[in-house]
């Protein structure tokens, strides 16, 4: 199996938390988890397939780790990678903002040539607005509400880890 690269940044442990059943969902061996607080532009180089997850925070800011890095970010090249994303928010305090965060970095993903899989559906969430959601009713990636369907979140990361295992694809 091809190595694959899983960037996270995570304040409060949530982010964390689901990068890590991501990674075991998939493969301990072949899934490298990079925190985005240590996370360097060349880093990206080293995989074709990579993993990008981050809340949102308040009216749409990028986690901290992922808002300091941004300058950084913006300026990958993703030609000829892969890259799925997910993210966490919360759809009913800041249901105009709702993973706002994984709009935010997809549209740098595409505009740096890269190629996204792993759309998720926005049926069963809440939500009034979200940069997330570039064409009506899909999002970028997988979307967690932590706050309010953290009931949901395991059953809605094994979807999204076979879905996308199809789609990079990934064997196994």
């Amino acid at each position: 199996m091809e190595k694959i690269g899983l960037f996270y940044g995570s304040d409060t442990g949530n982010t964390e938390s689901v990068a890590h059943k991501i990674r075991e969902k998939i493969s301990k061996e072949n899934v490298y988890l990079i925190d985005m607080y240590d996370a360097k532009a060349e880093d990206f180089a080293t995989y074709d397939k990579i993993i990008l997850g981050l809340s949102t925070w308040h009216d749409g800011q990028l986690q901290s780790d992922w808002d300091t890095f941004f300058e950084e970010f913006k300026e990958v090249d993703f030609t000829g990678k892969t890259v799925a994303l997910f993210g966490l928010g919360d759809q009913y305090v800041y249901c105009d903002y709702f993973i706002d965060g994984v709009g935010i970095i997809g549209t740098v993903v595409l505009e740096n040539g890269g190629k996204i899989v792993g759309k998720w559906s926005t049926e069963g969430y809440e939500h009034t607005e979200s940069k997330a959601e570039l064409e009506k009713g899909i999002f970028l990636g997988l979307a967690l509400d932590e706050d309010n369907q953290f009931e949901q979140t395991d059953e809605r990361i094994d979807a999204w880890v076979e879905q996308i295992k199809k789609e990079f694809p990934i064997e196994g």
